[in-house]
């Protein structure tokens, strides 16, 4: 039998920041063979820390992220807003923004508003009216 070893295969770290705030730092690949490994790394670290209420996904060492990462990132969302816990995605890649607004799931994920398409780049004037 033959398995398949990713590329670049998920490590998470995660570590107690302050009296209630937990960050695990996420480095490598997060896609369908990584993802599940995302999830129960966050319900096993909230199960072992009830009283956490902050968490922090910090994303710098990100690789890519696929379909099945988008849902491992919602799936935390979901346990997290079930449990009362805040969650924040740092220092997030540009190919993960790029991701979360083409799905739209950047405000739903992150709280912020994704970035409206600049005139220019769709190829439009903002004096010119448009043709009848």
């Amino acid at each position: 039998m033959t398995a398949f070893v990713p590329d670049t295969p998920l490590r998470v770290v995660a570590t107690l920041s302050g009296a209630r705030g937990l960050r695990i730092e996420i480095e490598g690949d997060l896609d369908f063979y990584t993802a599940d490994t995302l999830v129960a790394t966050v319900r096993a670290q909230m199960e072992d820390h009830p009283d956490v209420r902050d968490l922090e996904l910090a994303c710098g060492g990100m690789g890519m992220c696929d379909s099945a990462g988008l849902a491992a990132l919602l799936m935390v969302r979901r346990r997290t807003t079930a449990a009362g816990v805040g969650l924040v995605l740092t220092d997030r890649p540009s190919q993960l923004d790029r991701l979360l607004d083409l799905t739209g799931t950047m405000e739903h994920l992150t709280g912020e508003s994704a970035e409206p398409p600049r005139a220019a780049e769709s190829g439009e004037s903002e004096d010119r009216e448009p043709a009848q």
